[in-house]
């Protein structure tokens, strides 16, 4: 069986409850973030995954991926890598999108306009294709803890699309997505998928 990369995004912190970007700002998870990585690790410990025994684990080296990672029970086996960070928002840093909309202007979107004085999207977009050749090049499952937008992309870059395809893919906080394969080619298994909190 071809390998799959098993994405999670970390759980609740206060600026992605209030919708502030939040990119190498280092912000720790709320309770209920807390919460919500337990619950993921107890359905990652059941069937069908029973435990990932196999799996490689990565984390993003940023507290509030890392904490999640290790709530949910995969912290003694994960290995921090920079390629996981988020997008790099700089001016944009702790910012809402009314408030970006503000300086930026009334029709600014994050996956056309870009960001100013931070990583551009194409720049990101490197980073996805690194953990995809990454992930494909493994012989066994790999398991992903990081951030909204960059697991967004990554998605996007899995199946081969241009990185701006990650605007609809919708990824919420404690949520399990699963990237794999049908017909022989990339395919979304499972996508924000967050049984776990209900």
């Amino acid at each position: 069986m071809a390998p799959r990369i098993l994405l999670v995004r970390h759980g609740q912190t206060e600026w992605s409850r209030s919708g502030r970007h939040t990119g190498r700002t280092d912000i720790p998870l709320l309770d209920e973030g807390r919460r919500a990585a337990g619950r993921l690790g107890e359905r990652l410990r059941r069937a069908p995954w029973n435990g990932l025994p196999d799996a490689e684990v990565r984390t993003s080296p940023l507290v509030r991926a890392r904490e999640t990672c290790e709530l949910a029970g995969f912290g003694d086996r994960a290995r921090e890598w920079d390629a996981l960070r988020e997008w790099d928002y700089g001016a944009y840093e702790g910012l809402t999108t009314p408030g970006i909309r503000e300086r930026a202007g009334e029709d600014w979107v994050i996956w056309r306009d870009g960001v100013v004085d931070g990583e551009s999207l194409e720049g990101l977009a490197a980073r996805a294709d690194e953990v995809v050749s990454w992930a494909r090049a493994e012989e066994r499952d790999v398991l992903v803890f990081a951030h909204g937008h960059l697991l967004r992309v990554l998605g996007a870059r899995w199946l081969g699309v241009d990185p701006s395809f990650a605007m609809r893919l919708r990824l919420d906080p404690g949520a399990l997505s699963i990237l794999g394969w049908a017909y022989g080619e990339p395919a979304l298994e499972r996508w924000n998928d967050t049984g776990h909190l209900e």
